[in-house]
């Protein structure tokens, strides 16, 4: 199915929304497949009430619609979910100070997998330069303003591919573009012939 590739959430109130974890895997589990609340419920191991309340949030900021209805097992309308995008994007730039920490902590254990894997692939035996975790949350807040540029380029085109398929594209474009510069490349010394 085709749909909308990128949205980038430039509102402080939306991006304060998405800054919720429940919120962030309710989008995650219905960009899978439309589920109902009750199926989300379960999921989450939350009451429907509680998994209501933030299908709510998210349909008021039109991050998710109802992608379909269809007649319970009890005669009651259940409300199938999906995004309203493929991926959505917070602005590092225009996401309020106190709520930057949600999204740099993502873009942490992203790049600490990453290390891990070069660390891995690195034929040359060579090891990759110690990173103090005063540097790693810099380098994520640096990878965090370019998904946002990157993720500009993607915001006015349709896709089909998934959403974890996206991610990892822009975020490769992303790390591709900061491993071009000399502060980081120490970093990423298996791929330095590669960029």
């Amino acid at each position: 199915m085709v749909k909308r590739a990128v949205k980038i959430i430039r509102d402080a109130e939306t991006i304060g929304i998405l800054s919720d974890l429940v919120r962030r895997e309710i989008i995650r589990l219905v960009a899978a497949q439309p589920l109902n609340g009750t199926q989300l419920a379960q999921r989450l191991s939350l009451s429907k009430t509680s998994t209501g309340y933030h299908l709510q949030k998210l349909l008021r900021a039109g991050l998710i619609t109802i992608s379909s209805t269809e007649v319970g097992p009890h005669g009651i309308l259940e409300k199938y979910y999906e995004p309203t995008s493929t991926l959505f994007l917070e602005d590092f730039e225009r996401t309020p100070p106190d709520q930057r920490r949600y999204f740099v902590h993502g873009h942490m254990e992203r790049l600490r997998g990453m290390l891990s894997a070069f660390r891995i692939i690195d034929e040359r035996g060579e090891e990759i330069e110690m990173i103090d975790p005063e540097e790693l949350k810099e380098l994520a807040q640096e990878l965090a303003r370019r998904m946002t540029a990157i993720g500009e380029r993607y915001e006015n085109s349709e896709t089909s591919k998934g959403r974890e398929n996206l991610l990892i594209e822009i975020y490769s474009e992303a790390l591709r573009s900061v491993i071009r510069e000399d502060r980081w490349r120490k970093f990423f010394p298996v791929l330095e012939t590669e960029t």
